[in-house]
């Protein structure tokens, strides 16, 4: 089988990846020392999106979700002014079109101590927009829950450990599935199903991705039915299409999970990107 995808063509909501990207830790521009504590304990957590002028379509969600996953991992809170001064300190007079990521960790964390009160830093990464490509995924189906998946934390080893299996099997990323065969999340990506008159998001354990929250709300706002429940990895064949979505492609359409083919519909993929769109962009 050969993949439907080039891999270096596909979006990734992992982080920002350019040639010069701009660091910042707590405003102020990073060193490496400053990042030996992420690159050597990788404990922590982020978010990442796409900036139009200044602005984030859904940025008090990766505000409450960088709070929220704070307040997991170490036990207090951050207050969403501290971050949008972060990010505005980073962007500086960055004109147009940007990706960001926000990491939060700790160099003060305690590896033998872990439960210690320890304060957070915050990293951020300014680069150049993804160029983003509507090229139907096929996706290989593995047997793999993630470790919390209600939080997007940095211990993405299994996420592109499994992609590369699915690439060197012929396909282009990776779908996981629970042990009571339930489907859950993509690598880096939400996964909904159309049945033919509804949208269909599987309820296993996932991360809440903005980008599906976003779509979520334009649904509800455009009254398109959808709903939340259980999908098998046997029941594929039933629904007649599928995307996958993160916060560098809102939509983007699956051709096939193993050997279920399935249609990649224009018509679709056109009313998911206008439900998204409908979301307004919310200056930093």
């Amino acid at each position: 089988m050969t993949g439907a995808a080039d891999s270096t063509d596909q979006c990734n909501d992992v982080g920002t990846v350019c040639a010069s990207p701009q660091c910042e830790l707590n405003g102020t521009l990073a060193s490496a020392d400053d990042l030996r504590a992420l690159a050597l304990l990788n404990y922590g957590h982020f978010t990442a999106m796409q900036i139009s002028g200044g602005r984030v379509r859904g940025l008090d969600l990766h505000l409450a979700r960088l709070d929220a996953g704070t307040q997991a991992l170490f036990g207090r809170p951050l207050a969403a002014d501290r971050i949008r001064g972060y990010m505005r300190t980073a962007l500086g007079a960055r004109a147009g079109d940007a990706s960001m990521r926000v990491t939060v960790y700790s160099r003060d964390f305690d590896r033998d101590r872990p439960a210690r009160p320890s304060q957070v830093d915050v990293l951020t990464t300014v680069g150049a927009a993804r160029q983003v490509s509507t090229t139907p995924l096929r996706l290989k189906s593995f047997l793999h829950e993630r470790v919390l998946p209600e939080i997007k934390h940095v211990g993405t080893f299994a996420l592109f450990h499994y992609r590369r299996l699915a690439q060197l099997a012929g396909f282009d990323d990776a779908l996981f599935a629970g042990h009571d065969d339930a489907i859950s999340e993509a690598s880096v990506w939400n996964i909904g199903f159309f049945d033919g008159s509804a949208i269909v998001w599987p309820n296993a354990p996932a991360l809440p991705g903005i980008s599906m929250q976003l779509l979520q709300a334009g649904l509800r706002e455009q009254g398109v039915a959808a709903v939340s429940r259980r999908v098998a990895m046997g029941e594929i064949a039933k629904y007649r299409s599928a995307f996958l979505t993160n916060s560098s492609c809102p939509v983007r359409p699956i051709a096939s999970i193993d050997d279920v083919e399935l249609a990649v519909d224009p018509e679709l993929t056109r009313l998911l990107e206008a439900c998204y769109a409908s979301n307004p962009l919310q200056a930093i």
